[in-house]
């Protein structure tokens, strides 16, 4: 959603904002961050601020490689110089691509993210000046205070007394937050997902709720994801010893259920096959991972097996080689294992060919060792074949990651069974070729993963 930003009051608004300024003292941004960098403070009768965190963020893509790593905290523990490092720029350059892009800095995005949050906590919880200063990835009170007051132009104590008197989100025994998005979202669906590939142990789908285990500071706890049912946010409930940057944990939560950088409908919307599919979900959204190497071995494990199959490898990998806790839910008990720890384990006994056991050890030294970037950004083609050079991984795995994992927009694993079957459906043929249906989804680019997903979801509509 466009911004309009006011020059006689200093302050930026969404556009269908009430308030009514003459047009010649309104300038446009495209997003909270431009407009704050250019010294504007959020409006407090239309709250521009609870927009989603990645509404209008977008540029070349190390800056959407940096903007993914800041949003997951990067900056709360490094430094631009480190961060300019991982994606292989000088400091200088990234920041010159961020003014460009966006009009701030990396570590003004930081700031500004960690204040959003801040000022969301102060809203919808009763927790301590202090608890949202760690919450939100501040170093001290002090330190959130000052950025908090450069943002909002008031203290955080004086932000608390503005909140209106449905913002508060009660709860006992934990914490309760809203998670904002634009555009639908068909929770359902996202169930329908999630529910055949929860993870024993580590995650559940049940009662229209997702829930999984998860650590913060090393100290376990769980989150709770369902619908807040006002359709323009999910709910999240988290269960922890510590909500010191539970931020980050918001974050996994966006990128696993596709809250952010949601691509237009109109396209496939007009495609004469794809419309009545659109038309009749208009809120599908692709399912991401709320932990990159996770998801990606779920995908390897997932090659020429059904869906059960490599639920129930999943399972055993975490039950063997996931660290056990005790948080009070039987069914929830283990997290995920490391990339060094399955670089190193020995897979005797579970199931698996040896040649996918070493597929899975070779693929989790790359991405320990740094060979493989699960944030990395660029053309399609230039990941994939980087996937691609590891031994067992063709253009199937390597699409699936890249569209799962990396939110590639045009991801399109053609060869896929399922695409195959559906794609066959629309041209009256019984399982094309998948050079056919590659082919054939050209028509949908830029945006062929959300045409993906469409189809595999009319698989699953066409079997109730």
């Amino acid at each position: 959603m466009l911004l309009e930003a006011v020059h006689t009051t200093g302050i930026y608004c969404r556009a269908d904002c009430t308030a009514s300024p003459l047009p010649q003292n309104v300038e446009p941004y495209p997003n909270a961050i431009a407009a704050e960098a250019a010294g504007y403070r959020p409006c407090l009768r239309c709250r521009p601020d609870r927009l989603p965190d990645g509404a209008g963020h977008s540029g070349p893509p190390a800056v959407e490689q940096a903007i993914e790593l800041i949003s997951e905290g990067f900056l709360d523990r490094r430094t631009e110089d480190a961060l300019a490092t991982r994606i292989g720029y000088s400091t200088r350059q990234l920041r010159r691509l961020f003014h460009q892009s966006i009009g701030a800095s990396p570590a003004f995005v930081a700031r500004s993210r960690r204040a959003h949050f801040a000022r969301r906590l102060l809203d919808e919880s009763d927790l301590s000046m202090s608890a949202i200063s760690r919450a939100a990835g501040f170093t001290s009170t002090r330190q959130m205070n000052r950025v908090v007051k450069e943002t909002f132009k008031f203290t955080p104590t004086e932000l608390r007394t503005k909140r209106g008197k449905n913002d508060r989100l009660t709860i006992d025994g934990g914490l309760r937050l809203r998670v904002p998005y634009e555009g639908g979202m068909d929770w359902p669906a996202m169930l329908d997902f999630f529910g055949p590939r929860a993870t024993p142990g580590l995650e559940k789908v049940t009662d229209g709720t997702y829930r999984r285990l998860t650590t913060t500071c090393g100290y376990p706890g769980i989150i709770e994801v369902g619908d807040h049912g006002d359709g323009r946010h999910l709910e999240i409930t988290a269960h922890l010893a510590t909500f010191n940057s539970i931020v980050d944990d918001v974050a996994r939560v966006r990128h696993l259920f596709g809250l952010d950088g949601r691509p237009p409908l109109d396209l496939l919307m007009a495609d004469p096959d794809l419309g009545p599919l659109v038309r009749r979900k208009p809120g599908l959204r692709i399912p991401g991972s709320w932990n990159r190497f996770e998801t990606a071995v779920r995908i390897l494990l997932g090659q020429q097996v059904s869906v059960a199959a490599a639920t129930t490898l999943t399972g055993r990998i975490v039950e063997r080689f996931g660290r056990s806790f005790d948080v009070g839910s039987p069914d929830l008990s283990r997290a995920f294992p490391s990339a060094d720890t399955l670089a190193e384990a020995s897979f005797d006994n579970i199931g698996m060919p040896g040649s996918r056991i070493e597929m899975i050890r070779r693929f989790a030294a790359a991405v320990e060792d740094g060979r493989v970037d699960l944030y990395g950004s660029g053309p399609l083609d230039e990941i994939t074949g980087e996937l691609e050079e590891l031994p067992g991984i063709g253009p199937w795995t390597s699409q699936l990651i890249v569209l799962r994992v990396l939110r590639h927009d045009d991801a399109f694993p053609a060869s896929d069974l399922g695409l195959r079957i559906a794609v066959g459906r629309l041209i009256g043929e019984d399982r094309p070729t998948g050079a056919k249906v590659a082919a054939y989804a050209e028509r949908w680019r830029p945006y062929r993963a959300l045409a993906a997903q469409y189809l595999w979801t009319s698989l699953h509509d066409e079997e109730l």
